[in-house]
């Protein structure tokens, strides 16, 4: 049980290191000034540099509540974009969308929904500011609590005299947010602490996975659930790569659920391979690493009788140590996953593509031999 006064103490540093980070801040910072019900504001994050502070993002609005209203605001030093790329606004709504899952467990779905590109007006200091806004409203998944929908996410971009301004909201329009300058950051700093708070206390009731009791597992199947999870994520960031989009795990696949899964796919490696915790947790992850790369390296794995054969025989060897049909691609795959380089000059890169190619082909001569 973590002491609460060291937690306090914790908590009053941190603080007091964002007091003076902020107090050395050589440019204005925005936030919501009107167009919210006043409160929830709260310092979300910043970021330094070479000792220069080159952002900050504050919070306002109702944090706990996945319908909002809710703004973040991130004030950026001037000419940053000048030297870093700054997050893509679709990336700025699904970090939105990511905070309501991890905090609230409300799942908008994963990938946009229906997207809109507005131009908006928002207030600042008084005076409208055109923004170019990215509009998504989310398609929530199936098992979603009723009414947990927020309606439309938003982000938009704009240009204060020399600085860039990034606006996320729900529950709220650009038009109803009204920004000013941030005189005094206290109430922001306070607004920390609470949140860093709650997120401990809500970990603190948390039970790890490894104590709790779970249901045992039958056979091979928390294997097998495990794999289809692992290969169905893979596959899911490899698409945002190819579509351009930063690479994120899916919502859906976070969580207690693959965590849970997982423990229970070692803990039966356990019994049934008379292992350690360790020598189990090592053999599950050759495992799902085996299955996830021999899955991105060929398109035959997924969705094909011989994709179902090859992950059982995987299954099969990493449990029992099978004699298995695909016996020389196991053990091609222990070599390749073993002598895996850390680092290293150009002749160990070189080793490690012929050893994949080993691999690759022992899959080919087994899927030859098993068509034939």
């Amino acid at each position: 049980m973590p002491d609460p006064r060291s937690q306090e103490d914790r908590f009053a540093a941190m603080e007091e290191f964002s007091r003076r980070t902020l107090a050395a801040a050589d440019f204005p910072v925005y936030g919501v000034v009107a167009g919210l019900d006043r409160g929830g504001d709260a310092l979300a994050a910043f970021e330094t540099s070479g000792g220069e502070l080159s952002w900050v993002e504050v919070q306002s609005g109702d944090r706990g509540s996945a319908a909002g209203p809710y703004v973040t605001v991130r004030t950026y030093r001037p000419s940053a974009e000048l030297g870093e790329d700054l997050p893509e606004l679709e990336d700025v709504v699904e970090d939105e969308r990511d905070r309501v899952y991890d905090h609230l467990g409300v799942d908008e779905g994963d990938g946009p929904g229906r997207v809109r590109a507005l131009r908006e007006w928002i207030t600042v200091d008084g005076e409208p500011y055109p923004v170019e806004v990215h509009e998504d409203r989310p398609v929530l998944w199936p098992g979603a609590p009723a009414g947990g929908g927020a309606g439309p996410v938003w982000a938009g971009r704009l240009r204060i005299g020399g600085l860039t301004v990034t606006v996320c909201g729900r529950g709220v329009s650009p038009g109803g947010v009204d920004l000013g300058g941030i005189a005094d950051f206290e109430p922001y700093l306070r607004g920390r602490t609470e949140v860093l708070d709650d997120l401990a206390a809500r970990r603190a009731r948390q039970v790890p996975v490894e104590e709790r009791e779970l249901p045992p597992a039958v056979g091979l199947e928390a294997h097998r659930e495990l794999i289809v999870q692992s290969i169905a994520e893979s596959a899911a960031i490899e698409a945002q790569v190819r579509a351009g989009r930063t690479p994120r795990r899916p919502r859906g696949l976070r969580g207690d659920g693959y965590a849970v899964r997982w423990e229970v796919a070692v803990r039966q490696q356990m019994r049934l391979a008379t292992e350690t915790r360790e020598e189990a947790t090592v053999a599950v992850t050759g495992m799902v690493n085996h299955l996830n790369r021999l899955s991105r390296q060929t398109h035959w794995l997924i969705g094909t009788p011989e994709g179902a054969a090859a992950v059982e025989e995987v299954v099969r060897y990493t449990v029992f140590a099978s004699e298995v049909a695909s016996l020389p691609a196991q053990r091609a795959w222990e070599q390749l996953w073993r002598e895996r380089p850390g680092g290293g000059g150009p002749e160990i890169w070189e080793e490690q593509r012929l050893a994949e190619q080993l691999w690759l082909s022992a899959w080919e001569q087994w899927r030859t031999t098993r068509a034939g």
